[in-house]
């Protein structure tokens, strides 16, 4: 178990030491929306505890994958209270609102693969997955102090 830990800290911080690579200037232009997250898949392992080595792609086909969040939409909108098409001379607010999302960048989730979006961005492959796909988060809240 200690041996797990230790790795999963030099995964953290080789996410943390690589962060700013992976955020190129095309990453930097997309836009999540709504209540998505995009995330780039964890490294999996590629031999199990026994040594037995894994084929190519066997760790994809699992349905349950971790990953570290990259980007967030804004979240869940929610209509504004009280505001109704009953006057409608009233001048609206243009800003819907939103309930926001308990993912943030830099966290590392543990999320439901099936209903995951696969996309390619610079030679790097991401998921963008629903805010409800995600079954648990480790946020080190000192991780980009």
């Amino acid at each position: 178990m200690l041996w797990r830990s230790y790795m999963h800290h030099v995964a953290i911080t080789y996410f943390c030491a690589n962060f700013s690579q992976m955020n190129s200037e095309r990453l930097k232009k997309i836009i999540v929306v709504g209540d998505r997250v995009l995330i780039k898949p964890k490294t999996a392992q590629t031999t199990t505890r026994g040594g037995l080595v894994l084929p190519p792609g066997y760790s994809e086909k699992e349905e349950i994958q971790t990953g570290y969040v990259i980007k967030t939409g804004p979240g869940y909108p929610v209509p504004i209270p009280g505001e109704t098409d009953s006057e409608p001379w009233k001048k609206k607010d243009e800003q819907p609102n939103y309930i926001p999302l308990q993912a943030k960048p830099g966290d590392l989730v543990v999320f439901i693969q099936k209903g995951a979006v696969e996309v390619v961005i610079d030679g790097e492959k991401y998921y963008v997955i629903n805010h409800n796909a995600i079954l648990l988060i480790e946020r080190d809240e000192g991780l980009f102090d």
